[in-house]
């Protein structure tokens, strides 16, 4: 979890370029604590683990995921930095985003509080901010209590099979698709991306369960029973996609933890990652479970289906 540090910009700068920017904020963000926000606002009763510094910014991460109704009674306080994120929005809702690590490096051996807190849970939702480590054992834990664990694994880096063997719904975007398949992420002869399905195929080898999400495009799912759907995305005037991966995440985790279809969950989710892309400011935009249902409504339901 971090402090976001937004500048929006009419494009984003090249290596080397200054750009000069139109406005600054500053929001509590990172992918765990987006995700938990997320999750909360979508209805869902939600714990965080994860650690926090003894800076000021830590102080504001705490309050922000206090006020969105997640518990922060297993956060831990590391002395130093928190997290930070710097971030910069083009006029065309695109981001660029580097991300210091701070306290959430430090987050390592589960104490019992919190592997009591993962064996309680309907889902373990997991990103990759945190040492690989920590998340396998996590993944782990929950496996052996029956807990469905789902993996957001960004940034993108080699899993040990440990933690894909525990994992039951792995989500990623196309980047983070090609990165962990080795599939090119343009096709040589067209330039274009692989196409969705080919890379839900691909992760089907490590997982049993796969959601492959890309922005306005929409998303597919894929299971090893040979199901495999195209979910489209809401259209929605985009004014930062910061946060869309998160909503989308944290949303879905609900829905599959409330029981849901897992593909009627995936179009929830889809309805909740589109609803946050109106605002600017990733924690900011993380739409509430009636905006979401509105959306999904107004998105996936017929007048047969009503």
């Amino acid at each position: 979890m971090n402090i976001d540090l937004v500048v929006t910009a009419p494009v984003l700068p090249r290596a080397g370029e200054t750009v000069l920017g139109h406005d600054f904020t500053q929001v509590a963000g990172g992918k765990g604590a987006n995700q938990a926000v997320a999750a909360a606002r979508a209805g869902g009763a939600t714990t965080v683990i994860g650690a926090i510094g003894s800076d000021a910014f830590g102080v504001t991460l705490r309050a922000r995921l206090s006020g969105a109704g997640v518990d922060t009674s297993l956060l831990r306080i590391r002395y130093g930095a928190s997290g930070v994120a710097l971030i910069v929005v083009d006029d065309f809702g695109e981001n660029s985003i580097v991300v210091a690590p701070g306290a959430n490096a430090t987050l390592a051996d589960l104490t019992a509080g919190e592997l009591a807190a993962i064996a309680g849970a309907d889902v373990l939702l997991c990103q990759l901010e945190v040492p690989v480590e920590t998340v396998t054992a996590a993944a782990v834990a929950a496996r052996a209590a029956g807990t469905l664990v789902v993996l957001n694994a960004t940034p993108v880096r080699a899993l040990p099979d440990e933690l894909l063997a525990a994992v039951d719904l792995l989500v990623v975007n196309h980047l983070e698709a090609a990165g962990l398949t080795n599939l090119p992420m343009v096709d040589v002869d067209t330039g274009d991306a692989p196409d969705g399905a080919v890379l839900v195929d691909a992760l089907l080898e490590s997982v049993p369960r796969a959601v492959l999400t890309r922005g306005a495009d929409g998303a597919w799912y894929g299971d090893r029973d040979g199901r495999l759907e195209h979910v489209p995305a809401p259209v929605v005037e985009a004014v930062d996609t910061t946060g869309a991966g998160d909503a989308f995440t944290g949303a879905l985790a609900v829905a599959w933890g409330e029981g849901r279809d897992v593909v009627e969950s995936v179009r929830w989710a889809s309805a909740a990652g589109a609803a946050s892309v109106r605002r600017l400011g990733a924690s900011v935009g993380l739409a509430g479970r009636q905006v979401i249902d509105e959306l999904y409504a107004a998105t996936y339901c017929t007048g047969a289906d009503e």
